[in-house]
């Protein structure tokens, strides 16, 4: 169980990874161009094209007839409370390979909202009784109701949201693992019992739900996200409100049809696990919402800054995962078998779409140009093609204003003084595709090398000592993942001790895309500070009090104060 961000790799991205490495040794390159020509930032545009005729819907298409196995129509409600409705304006997604509307969602109005929060609040009276164990078997329960369906979502998580096959697969299989991690979990979580000062007392520590959890979560990530929220969160006693990012609302409609048959399976109130579909109005309804107890952000920066003062103005708890301007740092004792696939894969996996995707590569200055002449003939044997398809390693940028924010950052790139290695254009072909990138030359203080572009883009700087690199390495703003190549064992602990790496991932030999779900997850900065999935994550999901129980016949007061 690795999430999609990876390390220690799991076992769908070694074998992605094997893939790629495969298709090196093989000197196979991209696929024939078409003859036709043609983003949480994570947190998409709320602007949404109108809604398109019914008749050029890829779903009514015979060969995305699988589609409405998942659940899904024509035109889907969005609002799930126990029962499905919504009064919004409709939204129809489309398909980043070739821009084509898949299906169209009724988005929640704040009336459906208020309706909903309303719902979970009268949910959590029911759940919160139900022993931890047996909300434990429930969420197993949702872990096999997704297994039974991993492909179709996987299938429908690389045409709505674009990544490759593979990845979306291994996407609703990080689902699955918390779901089979927070069962184990609803044995364990628990307070301790400490040794008390006074006779005859004890002291002792309560954990209890925070009770409504808000999650908001990003495009790039349309199922993982909310798995790792939600499984935590239910086993911890609370309940959930979902918004999902618009241009992924057929992933949001499909997962919670299938959370819904679990919880009607068990006679619970489908409000345990609510869902409301839509844009801006409704992520600020969350925030400002005190009913709200905790709000789980994942997004831009600048939107979960919006959030975190939004919530903070209320005194309320929020949990963001925001953005990372992540480094790979290659020592010249570095093994360059490992350093080569691995910045490959951090820079080009999910078209540069993770928030934790290599953004610099810092290379030392004798080994420089080796690596770059490296990266640059492996970068040239990525397979582009159609995310469904089993053979493409590199799928479309999420939107049109993607591939925009892209061009606009490879130009200015050039402007600050920087040269395009490889890459820097669109692909001559139908959908959001541009090539990945490599851009040398740039000073690591260059404004567009300290700004995170979510798209392919990889820097690589030159630099001359461990203390240049580790500073380089924490003077941007994010500090999510970041990672060094060596085999110097004092250089490894210096990195990751208090004057190396600021970030919360911080990995040696391997990319800085990925962390075992059973580690915390998050980053320090600009990233958030909050912490998803494992370790002791499950805190930020509940509340504590400390407990003094007198069992004596005396009163021993503080400060020895005695009363007459």
């Amino acid at each position: 169980g690795v999430r999609g961000r990876d390390s220690l790799l799991p076992l769908w991205a070694l074998r992605a990874l094997r893939l790629w490495c495969t298709m090196l040794l093989l000197n196979i390159r991209f696929a024939a161009p078409s003859p036709r020509v043609f983003l949480r930032k994570r947190l998409p545009s709320f602007s949404c094209r109108p809604a398109a005729p019914m008749s050029t819907l890829l779903i009514s298409q015979p060969k995305h007839a699988w589609l409405k196995e998942l659940g899904l129509k024509e035109e889907n409600e969005g609002v799930y409370n126990g029962t499905w409705g919504g009064r919004g304006e409709v939204l129809t997604t489309y398909c980043p390979a070739n821009n084509e509307p898949i299906a169209r969602v009724r988005q929640a109005s704040l009336e459906d909202y208020e309706e909903t929060v309303k719902k979970a609040k009268e949910a959590w009276e029911v759940w919160a009784e139900v022993p931890a164990p047996k909300r434990g078997e429930i969420v197993r329960q949702i872990g096999d109701a997704l297994r039974q369906k991993i492909k179709l979502l996987g299938n429908l998580v690389s045409l709505e949201m674009g990544k490759i096959l593979i990845e979306g697969v291994g996407e609703v299989q990080e689902y699955v693992d918390i779901c089979d991690y927070a069962v184990g979990l609803s044995r364990m979580i628990g307070g301790p019992i400490l040794p008390s000062e006074r006779p005859g007392h004890a002291l002792i520590e309560q954990w209890n739900p925070v009770g409504l959890v808000g999650i908001i979560t990003a495009f790039n990530f349309p199922v993982a996200v909310y798995g790792w929220n939600n499984a935590i969160a239910m086993v911890c006693g609370n309940v959930c409100l979902w918004k999902g990012a618009p241009t992924t609302s057929l992933v949001s409609v499909a997962v919670t049809k299938i959370i819904a048959q679990v919880l009607e399976d068990n006679k619970l109130p489908g409000a345990i696990c609510s869902l409301t579909c839509g844009g801006a109005d409704i992520g600020k309804a969350m925030a400002r919402d005190e009913r709200v107890d905790l709000l789980s952000f994942t997004g831009s920066t600048n939107v979960g800054k919006q959030v975190a003062l939004m919530v903070q103005e209320r005194f309320g708890r929020s949990l963001l995962e925001l953005g990372g301007n992540n480094a790979i740092i290659v020592f010249e004792d570095a093994d360059l078998n490992l350093v080569i696939p691995s910045s490959l894969f951090a820079a080009v996996g999910t078209a540069g779409q993770r928030c934790t995707s290599a953004r610099r590569l810092l290379l030392h200055e004798s080994i420089h140009d080796e690596v770059v002449e490296k990266l640059t003939k492996a970068y040239a044997q990525v397979r582009i093609g159609d995310p469904w398809d089993a053979n493409t390693l590199y799928g479309p940028l999420h939107t049109k204003q993607a591939v925009k924010m892209f061009l606009d950052a490879v130009e200015l790139a050039k402007q600050q003084g920087g040269s395009v290695a490889y890459g820097g254009k669109i692909v001559d072909r139908p959908g959001n595709y541009v090539e990945p990138t490599i851009v040398t030359g740039l000073p690591h203080n260059a404004s567009v090398v300290q700004t995170e572009t979510f798209a392919p883009i990889l820097y690589v700087l030159k630099f001359k000592t461990e203390e240049e690199a580790f500073a380089w390495n924490n003077e941007v703003k994010q500090g999510l993942s970041s990672s060094i190549f060596t085999k110097d064992l004092g250089r490894i602990f210096r990195w990751l001790g208090p004057k190396g790496s600021d970030c919360g991932v911080v990995n040696v030999n391997i990319p800085t895309s990925g962390a075992e779900i059973g580690g915390a997850f998050g980053g320090e900065k600009h990233t958030g500070g909050g912490r998803e999935s494992g370790s002791d994550s499950w805190k930020q999901y509940m509340r504590r009090s400390t407990c003094t129980i007198n069992y004596s016949k005396d009163l021993p007061l503080a400060q020895g104060i005695k009363f007459q």
